[in-house]
């Protein structure tokens, strides 16, 4: 991906400022209003706000974006229709769209999302390939048991984590990423260097568990099964629907199985109290790889908060 010679100049010289912190922590309102104090524009780092139509279950509230009239702009939310395929290969390079044109308008990027897969790919510059999916190579590997598959994969690449072997699924994909880049070793993408502030919002664990509880509640009453259904009725497969997890996989089994609003309250704040926890464990990972993420006391009200981070912006450029 080739870029002028003053783009190139101006991501030279770019910071990026990255806000992250486990789900149901306040990381949009605090980009939002740091955004608003260094004439920045946000960038998401949430893998389910890139669809349309999927607006309460991924917590889009777009009025956020606008402080006091001022509307913040902001990037890569609404960009898929919903059912489409997106990953991390797509957000790096709709990543580097958007920040090669905040920079181009003299303005400040900031990412902001709980994703830990997209925000490592653009702080630790993974370089990914362009992979198809190849048919002819998944059926080949059907064969084998999900052990010696991962086995396989350990053999080409260092298992960071566990999301590529969560489901066959991702174990199957991995593995047909691994093989287009030996055979297309020039095909990936290539991440501009930066400078990086991380800042992560941190809460005690039963904080943030009585927050999970609060918004799920208030995201029920406020549509979100309706949502699901009209997702559904628009032709969004019930498959894609459960792979996109949480509140659109038990939605989504609500709606079509015989499964109760009990029995899918229940499980669904289960599993959304323990993405939170794997949310953590994977920033907590990324520190232990290096990166560092300068940690902020989530009770703190809004403007302390505030100057906290913007104490750390004039430390970091007077670097």
């Amino acid at each position: 991906m080739s870029v002028n010679d003053s783009q190139k100049g101006s991501r030279d010289a770019a910071r990026l400022l990255t806000i992250l912190g486990p789900t149901a922590c306040g990381k949009t309102a605090l980009a939002v209003a740091i955004a608003d104090r260094i004439d920045g524009e946000i960038i998401s780092a949430d893998s389910r706000q890139v669809f349309r139509g999927m607006d309460i279950g991924t917590g889009k509230d777009l009025d956020e974006y606008n402080l006091n009239g001022h509307q913040i702009p902001y990037h890569l939310i609404d960009i898929r229709d919903a059912g489409e395929e997106y990953n991390v290969y797509k957000f790096q390079n709709d990543f580097i769209a958007a920040f090669d044109s905040i920079l181009e308008r003299g303005h400040k990027p900031i990412l902001c999302g709980g994703t830990g897969l997209y925000i490592e790919a653009i702080v630790r510059r993974y370089e990914l390939p362009d992979a198809p999916i190849d048919e002819n190579y998944r059926e080949e590997l059907r064969k084998y048991s999900d052990e010696e598959l991962t086995a396989r994969l350990a053999s080409l690449i260092k298992l960071h984590n566990h999301t590529d072997t969560e489901t066959r699924d991702r174990l199957l994909r991995a593995l047909e990423i691994q093989e287009f880049r030996q055979q297309h070793p020039d095909e990936f993408t290539h991440l501009p260097e930066m400078k990086h502030l991380i800042v992560g919002i941190s809460f005690p664990r039963e904080i943030v568990i009585e927050r999970i509880g609060v918004r799920l509640r208030q995201r029920l009453e406020n549509g979100m099964i309706d949502e699901v259904r009209n997702l559904l009725d628009n032709g969004v497969p019930v498959e894609r629907l459960l792979k996109y997890g949480l509140e659109y996989k038990h939605i989504a089994r609500y709606l079509t199985e015989d499964y109760s609003y009990e029995a899918m309250y229940k499980n669904l704040y289960t599993d959304i109290r323990r993405f939170a926890k794997r949310q953590m464990t994977w920033f907590r990972r990324m520190e232990r790889n290096g990166v560092n993420i300068h940690w902020i006391d989530g009770e703190k009200d809004l403007d302390y908060k505030v100057e906290e981070i913007m104490t750390l912006i004039r430390e970091y450029e007077n670097r």
